[in-house]
């Protein structure tokens, strides 16, 4: 199987972010799906306790790992600004850094994951009849990390190069095999939760064992070669200019998020796994979003490096335009479908009320958190990471944190962290669009005075 590469510096604007996006929405499409048959699985054949472990356990997950996934993003946007501008040598020397990073970053993730699960799920108020099925899933998760994050960074690495084609069968050879795993540990063998974890990092390490097959046995640009694995000091720092900024951002969401988590947790098991089943469902309308977020961040990191602007403008108004109608016309469909497709993850009538109270407050505001992601792309392609980062920690932490510690201690009323999401979506949107149109962001004044 041989990957290609793909510059997006010349032709069709519109058909080279739709066919760099299409295989990342398909792989985003089946990843989510096996996420929902964890679920549907659990839900069904374990119980609501197991179902609201499950479905909780995504902010924990993505705090811990959400630092070093963004350093990929920006390991990724170094390597297409050199791949834009033809330097394969730096090309060559990025890839090898954001290799050694990933290594290291798998040591010190699976350490950590490990050993602070019982503390930050004891800190969350996690319920005593949850708590044991969250810390089994948790910790067998996260010994199998190092898939999870060999993989990003060899996906990182292709879609960088222009190949998100690749990546796509990857994660849909390990989607079918987590169902498959599924299904033969939790119905067949009686597992549980400690089964479906399993089924996950199984399929995992068989995406992050493809990905690697391509970059060790490829002549391309991308090749891997074992020896060269090290940090590049120059091409180091620059991925970490833009990749922590991305990390923080990750992270500093997921804090508030676990925030969140916590006070849906001081609810109920009930409120848990109702708002933890919309949630799966929500991230189906996530995927156009994901799609057309990372295609402009590469889109527009390879025009950058070839000083093409023109071209980067009119690729992220069509992007963010696209990515908010497709977002919110899905949303429209869960909003009228919500019950009968939360009912596919449990049959109790309250756990099904409270993803449908969910969808009313999230649904018809979808637009605004697409237009938020994918603009943040196109920043962090721009090597304005920081941007998003400080918007992100302002408004979707300290804004949001505060605005539920401030309504709850008011009215106790599960709404309220309902509300909290659009409201703050709205927020980020604003500001984002202020910054697009008031600042210098693709630094065109600065590389126009470097010409004389």
């Amino acid at each position: 199987m041989k990957a290609s590469t793909k510059l997006m510096t010349s032709g069709s604007i519109s058909k080279n972010i739709i066919t760099f996006a299409i295989p990342i929405f398909l792989g985003s499409l089946f990843q989510q799906l096996y996420n929902a048959v964890d679920s549907v699985v659990v839900g069904n054949f374990v119980g609501k306790e197991a179902l609201a472990a499950v479905t909780s356990c995504g902010p924990l997950i993505f705090l811990l790992v959400g630092l070093f996934v963004g350093t990929f993003v920006g390991a990724g946007v170094v390597i297409s600004k050199y791949f834009g501008a033809g330097n394969m040598e730096k090309v060559k020397l990025a890839i090898h850094t954001s290799v050694a990073f990933a290594l290291l970053s798998s040591v010190i993730l699976t350490v950590a994951g490990y050993f602070s699960t019982p503390l930050i799920l004891k800190l969350m108020g996690t319920p005593d009849s949850v708590y044991p099925l969250s810390k089994t899933y948790i910790q067998i998760f996260f010994l199998g990390i190092t898939s999870l994050i060999m993989f990003n960074s060899a996906s990182g690495i292709l879609q960088a190069m222009g190949d998100s084609t690749h990546p796509l069968y990857f994660l849909m050879t390990a989607s079918i095999l987590n169902i498959i795993l599924d299904l033969v540990f939790v119905i067949g063998l009686d597992m549980g939760v400690a089964g479906v974890a399993l089924g996950t990092v199984i399929g995992q390490t068989v995406s992050a064992l493809l990905s690697y097959r391509i970059l060790l046995n490829t002549d391309e640009a991308y090749k891997v070669t074992i020896k060269d694995i090290k940090f590049d000091k120059e091409i180091l720092k620059q991925i970490l200019q833009v990749g922590v900024p991305s990390g923080l951002q990750n992270s500093v969401i997921s804090i508030a998020n676990v925030f969140v988590q916590a006070s849906v947790n001081s609810f109920g098991d009930i409120a848990m796994a109702g708002n933890g089943a919309f949630l799966r469902i929500q991230g189906f309308v996530f995927i156009p979003i994901t799609s057309f977020a990372l295609s402009l961040t590469t889109f527009t990191s390879q025009n950058l490096g070839a000083l093409e602007y023109d071209r980067v403008k009119k690729g992220a108004k069509f992007g963010i335009i696209t990515a908010m109608i497709l977002s919110e016309t899905i949303g429209v469909l869960l909003l009228i479908f919500a019950a009968p497709l939360i009912s596919l993850f449990s049959q109790d009538t309250e756990v099904i009320a409270v993803g449908v109270l969910k969808s009313f407050y999230s649904c018809p505001f979808l637009f605004f958190m697409a237009l938020s992601h994918v603009m943040a792309g196109v920043y962090r392609g721009a090597g304005k990471s920081i941007v998003p980062m400080a918007v992100m920690f302002i408004i979707w932490c300290l804004f949001r944190v505060s605005f539920i510690v401030v309504a709850l201690s008011i009215h106790r009323d599960i709404r309220i962290l309902f509300a909290a999401y659009p409201l703050t979506w709205f927020m980020s949107a604003v500001v984002f669009v202020i910054y697009y149109f008031k600042v210098d962001w693709m630094g065109i004044k600065k590389n126009q005075l470097m010409k004389y």
